[in-house]
């Protein structure tokens, strides 16, 4: 009978892991604390949910997480799956309906016949067995401490994390807005509230003197430049924002005709189109103060926050010391860490870690050879990132080409360059046949 793997944590990486084990006939027990017990970033007792943004971000092979997303599907990749059944439009990227999303991932996974859920906050980790430690950025404090003393070479590292307010679409003034996606990409699907240049210099002065919410042991150089709070943003010069969220490139005001000083944009958050979330608005404001800044936006000015922006703190391994390009302990290997508490940084990401970690799991316990998923792939490249053991200062980071080969070739334009490496990628991929 093939031994039974233990996962501590529904969420992206865990699920995926559980999926990925199952299928391949592997029991797993899937430990979950929610419902009895969530953190402060969470909101529903569903697998899977995404905490900060819906947006998974752009879908198309000439960027690195498009390809990440093409390995997956290639791989069967559940979370994936269940993101392209319940996309929203975005252009050229892939966001979900956040709640349909998650009862997808929940459904597969609690109908699975080997995988059986288990409710309850785990404080330690299992003493004997195969287990994978998918808890995320916010594992639970005791949780946390357990792993730190059973680690080799110390503890962990952290940054902090923000996420953005949600709106209703009917207190939206789209007299003040119209939709579009940045250079007519895609659809239509953006709403895109201008500002002037008064007007964007009376918010800028307000944002970055307004109030924040007490978070112990804050401060702007442990945020994740990747999710950085709106306020730290604007704090770091006036033009900050323009070059950053705010960016008018690409969006001509049909009104005028023109590119507006600033522009901020809304994303769908659910498939009716009835919620929308302010892009790269992460903060950690009070929540007065969101409302009192962010409807100093006239497209907002009459807004209906459905949530306001949270802040807390995002736990991370220093794991290029601790974990082999599989995702194991090098010093225990009976113990692997899939998602975002290895390093990894984003929810595809996050997927891809506990999708490998699980496929080579299944493979040492059928006795076969560990698939040594090459650089030139996306998955591998994250991997051999992760586990790189000269790597001296480790900051969590999204997928990109930078950490894949280069060509060896010259091509012609960035966007040329990048659909090369992805066709390269595939090609590898499916070189390694079926997995």
């Amino acid at each position: 009978m093939t031994e039974t793997v233990t996962i501590l944590g529904a969420g992206l990486a865990g699920c995926e892991a559980a999926w990925q084990l199952a299928k391949r006939g592997v029991p797993v027990i899937l430990r979950e604390m929610k419902p009895a017990k969530k953190t402060p970033a969470h909101h529903a007792d569903l697998f899977g949910e995404l905490v900060c943004s819906n947006s998974l971000r752009s879908d198309q092979l000439e960027n690195a997480v498009g390809l990440l997303k093409e390995e997956l599907r290639r791989l069967d990749s559940l979370i994936l799956r269940c993101a392209d059944q319940h996309r929203v439009a975005a252009g050229g990227a892939l966001a979900v309906d956040r709640l349909a999303f998650s009862q997808a991932i929940t459904d597969a996974i609690r109908r699975h016949p080997n995988i059986t859920v288990v409710e309850g906050e785990v404080t330690a980790l299992p003493d004997e067995g195969q287990v994978i430690v998918a808890t995320g950025p916010l594992t639970s404090d005791a949780l946390a401490e357990d792993i730190a003393q059973k680690l080799p070479q110390g503890g962990y590292l952290h940054f902090y994390d923000a996420a953005a307010p949600l709106v209703t679409y009917e207190s939206v003034d789209m007299d003040s807005a119209w939709f579009a996606s940045r250079y007519d990409k895609g659809t239509a699907d953006y709403i895109n509230c201008p500002l002037s240049q008064e007007e964007y210099l009376a918010f800028w002065n307000e944002l970055r003197q307004a109030k924040e919410a007490p978070v112990h042991g804050f401060e702007d150089k442990n945020v994740f430049e990747g999710c950085m709070p709106v306020e730290v943003m604007a704090r770091r010069g006036e033009q900050t924002l323009c070059y950053g969220p705010l960016k008018p490139r690409g969006l001509r005001d049909p009104k005028t005709g023109q590119e507006p000083y600033a522009v901020v944009q809304l994303r769908r958050d659910n498939a009716d189109g009835t919620i929308y979330n302010l892009v790269g608005f992460q903060t950690h404001l009070t929540w007065p103060e969101q409302k009192r800044v962010f409807t100093m936006i006239p497209a907002l000015r009459n807004a209906e926050f459905v949530r306001y922006g949270v802040m807390h703190r995002n736990t991370y391994l220093d794991s290029p010391r601790l974990l082999d390009r599989y995702y194991r302990v090098r010093e225990n290997p009976r113990l692997l860490f899939a998602g975002q508490i290895t390093g990894v940084e984003g929810y595809v990401e996050s997927t891809a870690s506990g999708c490998l970690a699980a496929l080579e799991l299944a493979r040492r316990l059928a006795g076969q050879p560990p698939i040594d998923f090459p650089q030139e792939t996306a998955i591998g490249a994250l991997a051999l990132y992760v586990s790189n053991q000269t790597v001296e200062h480790f900051q969590p980071m999204n997928v990109n080409f930078g950490i894949m080969p280069p060509l060896g070739y010259r091509v012609k334009g960035k966007r040329n360059k990048n659909a090369a490496l992805s066709q390269r990628a595939l090609e590898v991929l499916a070189g390694l046949g079926q997995l």
